[in-house]
C-alpha cells in the first residue's frame, strides 16, 4: 500500500504548495506504514523529476498528450497509477490544478473525497480532517470511508516537507496514448505575464479594491507596492469583473485562498467572501478610508486614510 501525492510543477521544479502535502503523506504514512511516492504528470520533466526524487520516490508519466494538464487526462493518470501502486490515500496541495483534476479522480476510483483540508487528527484509528465550511464561518471534522482516501490540502496550514538524505527512486510510467480521453482540446492560456511571486505560495501579498478604477491605477499603487515589498498582487471580485485584474489575482471564497506572512489590503472593505480566502494571514495591514470597514475587525495595523496618499509614502519608507 502506498500514500500517493500528486506534485504539481512549473516545468522545473515541484512547487512549494506539493511539499506541504508531501509532509502530511509522509505524518500519515508514520500512522499507516504506508510508502509514500509522489507522481509527477506532464511533458519534459527530466529536471522536475529530479527535483522531485530529492524529497520521495517519484513515478514520472511523461508524454506529449500530457503537454498540458486537461483534466480528463490527468485524472485518468492518476487514477491508472494509484490502482496499479496499490495507494490507500492520494493527496495534492489545495490549488485550482487539484480542484479542477482531482475530483475526477476520485469519482473514477469511486472514491471519498475532503478538499481544503487544515488539520487532522486519529481518533480510534480512524483519521479525522478538518476543513472549513461555510465560506470559514464554521470548521467541520469529517471522516472518511473506503479506499483510497482522496485529500486536497492548504499548504499554509502545514509546514514544508524536508530533503531525503539521498535521493529517492525515480519510475518511469508507461503511458498508453491509445487509452487517453480526447473528450477536451487545450486551446490556450488566457494569463497576464508577471514576474511576481505566484499568489498562493508569496510570503507577501498586497491586495486591491474598488478604488482601483483602471490596471494602470492598480499597478501604480498596489503594484508597486507589492514589488517594494518583493510580493505577489491581488484583488478582489468586483476588480476581475470590471476586467482591471485578471481573474488567477482574485483572493476570496471564489478566488484563491492566501496564508502569506504578510497581507496588505488597500481599499477593500472586507466582505465575508474576501476574509474567507485571507483571514489566516499572519500580519494583515489594512488601509481605508472608511473607519467602519470589516477589514479592521481582523486587521493587526489599520491606517485610516486614502491609498492614494499613503501607499507612496510606504513605497518612499521602504526604498530608504
Amino acid at each position: 500500500m502506498s500514500i500517493l501525492v500528486v506534485a504539481e510543477h512549473d516545468g522545473a521544479h515541484a512547487r512549494p504548495g506539493s511539499s506541504s502535502a508531501l509532509a502530511v503523506a509522509r505524518d500519515l504514512a508514520a500512522h499507516s506504514g504506508e510508502r509514500v511516492e509522489l507522481l509527477v504528470i506532464g511533458r519534459g520533466l527530466a529536471f522536475v523529476a529530479a527535483d522531485a526524487a530529492r524529497f520521495a520516490p517519484v513515478i514520472v508519466a511523461d508524454h506529449p498528450l500530457l503537454a498540458n494538464p486537461t483534466a480528463d487526462r490527468y485524472a485518468h493518470i492518476i487514477a491508472d497509477v494509484a490502482k496499479a501502486r496499490e495507494a490507500g490515500s492520494i493527496v495534492a496541495n489545495s490549488t485550482t490544478f487539484a480542484k479542477d483534476i482531482l475530483p475526477r479522480a476520485s469519482a473514477m476510483l469511486s472514491a471519498a473525497m475532503a478538499g481544503d483540508v487544515t488539520g487532522y487528527s486519529f481518533a480510534n484509528g480512524k483519521l479525522l480532517l478538518r476543513r472549513p465550511m461555510y465560506a470559514g464561518a464554521a470548521m467541520a471534522t469529517v471522516a472518511l470511508t473506503g479506499r483510497p482516501l482522496v485529500i486536497t490540502v492548504r499548504a499554509s496550514a502545514f509546514p514544508a516537507a524536508e530533503p531525503l538524505a539521498e535521493p529517492g527512486e525515480r519510475i518511469v510510467w508507461s503511458v498508453d496514448a491509445s487509452t487517453l480521453p480526447n473528450h477536451s482540446e487545450y486551446v490556450g492560456l488566457e494569463s497576464r505575464p508577471t514576474l511576481r511571486p505566484e499568489l498562493t505560495e508569496a510570503r507577501v501579498v498586497v491586495s486591491g479594491g474598488r478604488p482601483f478604477r483602471t490596471g494602470e491605477e492598480f499597478e501604480k499603487y498596489v503594484g508597486c507596492l507589492a514589488d517594494a515589498l518583493n510580493g505577489a498582487t491581488g484583488c478582489t471580485r468586483a476588480l476581475v469583473d470590471a476586467g482591471i485584474a485578471p481573474n488567477e489575482w482574485q483572493v476570496g471564497q471564489t478566488g484563491k485562498v492566501v496564508a502569506p506572512q504578510l497581507y496588505v489590503a488597500l481599499g477593500i472593505s472586507g466582505a465575508v467572501q474576501h476574509l474567507a480566502g485571507m483571514k489566516n494571514s499572519r500580519v494583515v495591514v489594512a488601509v481605508n478610508t472608511d473607519p467602519e470597514a470589516p477589514m479592521f475587525s481582523v486587521a493587526t495595523y489599520g491606517l485610516v486614510g486614502d491609498v492614494r496618499q499613503i501607499v507612496p509614502e510606504l513605497i518612499r519608507e521602504l526604498g530608504k
